[in-house]
């Protein structure tokens, strides 16, 4: 049996997935397995998983479900005691097993494994990260994740290995929130309500982007968002968590309002705690829709020249 599954939900990833699976291939720890789930493909992803002659690797065609059943599909799959999720076009540096293995050994009694990542730019620039109040050669037990998780987040799914038995406790990816829309966010939290959260802050993965974000804003309208209302007993109770969804919540309206859905936005910013948000996300949120998206085109003339901005901050 192996220590690892590691989980890989395809969907028309040709280009990317042959690179993040020789990542997998390159880790210095090797007990794993790869499980790929194709969750209906129509390009040559099926063909570039398949010249990898490797016995750790399982491969598995399905009908298009969204990201969230194939990930359901590759726990129900997966043989190891540890759960790793990776997406299709990002990278693991040779330590990131070893990093989270490492972690899983000395403590036993996370649910959820964490490693230190950065963003690769189209032009190659690497974005570090950084977590507040998280001292930069950490390793150990996060004190709050939600408050450490403010800037950029601890809880990566790239970058994360979840215990196989805590699944059982929470439940599996929630298969109503599409198109990467909030499902892994949404799980993660329920992990972190309910375990501890081992960070190693050692950078072992890579989020690379693309020329504009995965999803699109033009795509907002055909994705199925969480409501972020799931916590709100334990947000009553728990102001750090209550901070950290009412990030989502700001970031979600902002969306809908330049995808021109008047009524979403105001679901979600009748939501959220004014008092939990920077000045610079309040401003944005009273803004104009079309001068938002000018903004926004902004941002990634900003991106360009390695000047990184967001509303988070």
């Amino acid at each position: 049996m192996p220590v690892f599954s590691v989980i890989i939900p395809l969907y028309n990833k040709e280009k990317n997935i042959a690179d993040t699976l020789q990542s997998v291939f390159r880790q210095v720890y090797t007990d794993f397995e790869v499980i790929i789930i194709n969750d209906g493909s129509t390009d040559a992803g099926e063909e570039e998983v398949l010249k990898f002659k490797d016995n750790r690797l399982v491969y598995k065609g399905t009908v298009n479900r969204g990201i969230s059943k194939a990930r359901n599909t590759g726990i129900e799959m997966a043989k190891g005691n540890l759960i790793a999720f990776l997406d299709a076009d990002d990278i693991w540096l040779p330590n990131h097993l070893e990093t989270l293995y490492s972690l899983s050994t000395n403590h036993p009694q996370a649910g959820l494994l964490a490693s230190g990542y950065e963003f690769v730019h189209p032009d190659g620039a690497v974005q570090k990260t950084f977590f507040t109040g998280i001292p930069e050669d950490f390793n150990g037990i996060v004190p709050d994740v939600f408050a450490s998780s403010l800037t950029y987040r601890i809880m990566w799914t790239s970058a994360v290995a979840v215990r196989a038995d805590v699944f059982k406790a929470v439940g599996v990816f929630d298969e109503s929130i599409t198109l990467g829309a909030g499902e892994d966010t949404d799980m993660w939290i329920r992990i972190a309500l309910k375990y501890p959260v081992a960070l190693s802050t050692i950078v072992s993965a890579q989020y690379i982007l693309g020329g504009v974000n995965r999803v699109s804003h033009t795509q907002t309208l055909n994705r199925s968002f969480a409501t972020l209302d799931k916590f709100t007993s334990e947000e009553k109770s728990n102001k750090s968590l209550q901070r950290f969804m009412d990030l989502y919540r700001a970031s979600y309206a902002l969306k809908h309002k330049m995808a021109g859905d008047s009524k979403t936005f105001t679901f979600y910013y009748k939501s959220l705690n004014k008092a939990n948000i920077p000045f610079k996300t309040k401003v944005l949120l009273a803004t104009p829709a079309a001068i938002l998206k000018m903004l926004f085109t902004l941002k990634q003339a900003l991106k360009r020249k390695k000047i990184y901005i967001d509303i988070y901050n």
